[in-house]
């Protein structure tokens, strides 16, 4: 009875095995409490009546371009969510990881096959030993086999470590894609909103100056003002005309690329509406954690889930220094017809276990050990690449934030100032106190500031969505996401 036992526990301990190999462990969150020198920031400077306040208790939404509170925008981002080609790429590629991920399941199952072979066979006699009779005849074989490799050494276990991990990281790539996606639609769309105002400003200010060029010609043929004058102002109609144009083209190219963002060519895509009057300004910030970030930001979760990757690989590569054990049997028929196989006497049968040991290689297994190592090691440091890039990208927003801020202060304050000169100006022009070159100089100065400030508001609100794509967009907090960011989808081991 006790050698019962211990056999029974032998065979157990062999079907179960151990696992070779480093078990993957997260790498540890960074004990940084803030992105900059300076202290945390609580909210930004006040512009135009608006301060931005930054908050780790504040949710970033899924749908965080919805903070701006434009239905336009958000028409654009669902129409490239549906149909942007690079989307639809990253989700094919997570299904092509769960695909192989499913297939790897079956190296646990044991593997059976049926087989079925004719031949006309034409034999040597000397190949028989000399003994035989020369001809030719049939030979007819059906056979059936089952076999099943024990994992001993755990080279399956980190095989499917291995999918999964994989699987991971083409979910966290998938939302990247999502994120890069609905960042570079709403900046476009921004943007194209800025690049029209300035435009329609620019055009008024083209208006004012030739206005102004009328007067001066008419100055100068009265000799009162030099010729010089009248050529300045057509220079500066040039250089006014040209940046029109420029922002003409830049207006184009936002419309072009919003079209291709969703999917579509330009010349099928209806310039998108809506403007810049139209978006609110994000007030309440979120501001994650750094030890938060690194399990929010999709990018860095990717790359951790290539450090799983690697360090499943090490496993597998330790395991091919191990013998491998099959148990494998074999049942069949054979005979010079499909009758005679079918007889009594042309049966035969196989059983029994395989054992493979590797020996000598050349040195072979252990290099491709090491090369294994070393491409954990090569993912380790693209892992803290990864997430020095996402705490500099967080920090420079947050410092743009700031800058934005002060930025529309002064340039407010320039629109303003100019405004109430150019009302003075008109004020006089009424009373006869004022040339009426003056006031257009002055309506010039206005137009100006005004672009200064388009530029300024665009500005802030990009800024804000830099923010947004710098946390990780929000993905967590979609319907149906895992509690945590971090959460894997299934289990390290079968």
């Amino acid at each position: 009875m006790p050698g019962r036992t211990g056999a029974a526990l032998a065979l157990a301990a062999l079907l179960t095995g151990c696992t070779v190999g480093p078990d993957f462990v997260r790498p540890a969150p960074p004990t940084e409490e803030r992105y900059t020198r300076e202290p945390r920031a609580t909210a930004t400077v006040p512009a135009e009546g608006q301060v931005q306040r930054f908050s780790d208790q504040t949710p970033l939404p899924a749908e965080w371009w919805a903070l701006f509170r434009s239905p336009a925008l958000d028409a654009a981002v669902k129409r490239s969510i549906a149909q942007n080609p690079t989307l639809q790429a990253a989700e094919a590629s997570l299904r092509q990881a769960q695909d192989n991920l499913r297939a790897g399941d079956g190296l646990f199952y044991p593997h059976v096959d049926a087989g079925l072979a004719g031949e006309r066979v034409r034999a040597a006699p000397t190949a028989q030993g000399g003994g035989a009779t020369e001809g030719v005849f049939n030979v007819v074989t059906l056979s059936g086999s089952i076999g099943y490799t024990l994992d001993v050494f755990g080279a399956q276990r980190r095989t499917i470590e291995g999918l999964q991990a994989q699987v991971q990281t083409q979910q966290y790539a998938r939302q990247a894609a999502y994120l890069a996606l609905s960042a570079n639609v709403v900046n476009a769309w921004i943007a194209r909103a800025a690049y029209l105002e300035q435009a329609r400003v620019t055009q008024q200010l083209i208006a004012i100056e030739l206005d102004q060029l009328r007067s001066i010609e008419a100055q100068s043929s009265a000799g009162t003002t030099p010729y010089a004058s009248v050529l300045g102002q057509r220079s500066l109609i040039a250089a006014n005309q040209a940046a029109l144009a420029a922002l003409q083209q830049k207006v184009s190219q936002a419309e072009h690329l919003l079209a291709l963002l969703q999917g579509q060519t330009p010349e099928r895509t209806p310039p998108p509406e809506g403007d810049l009057a139209g978006l609110a300004l994000p007030l309440d910030l979120p501001l994650s954690l750094p030890s938060e970030l690194v399990h929010q930001r999709p990018d860095i979760l990717a790359a951790e889930a290539g450090l799983h990757v690697a360090s499943a690989n090490i496993g597998v590569a330790t395991a091919a220094l191990f013998p491998s054990l099959a148990i494998n049997a074999t049942l069949g028929a054979a005979g010079t017809s499909l009758s005679a196989a079918l007889g009594a006497a042309g049966s035969f049968w196989s059983v029994g276990p395989s054992l493979t040991a590797p020996i000598f290689h050349g040195g072979a297994l252990r290099a491709q050990r090491q090369a294994a190592i070393d491409a954990f090691d090569a993912q380790q440091a693209n892992y803290r690449q990864t997430v020095l890039a996402a705490f500099g990208q967080v920090a420079d927003t947050l410092a743009a934030l700031e800058h934005d801020a002060l930025a529309l202060q002064a340039q407010a304050q320039a629109r303003r100032t100019a405004a109430q000169a150019l009302s003075l100006l008109q004020a006089g022009r009424r009373a006869g106190l004022v040339a009426d070159v003056d006031v257009l100089t002055a309506d010039v100065q206005y137009h100006q500031a005004l672009v200064g400030y388009v530029q300024a508001v665009a500005q802030r609100h990009q800024d804000s969505v830099a923010l947004f794509a710098a946390l990780g967009g929000g993905w967590w907090n979609a319907p149906g996401a895992p509690a945590e960011a971090h959460t894997p989808s299934r289990t390290s081991t079968p």
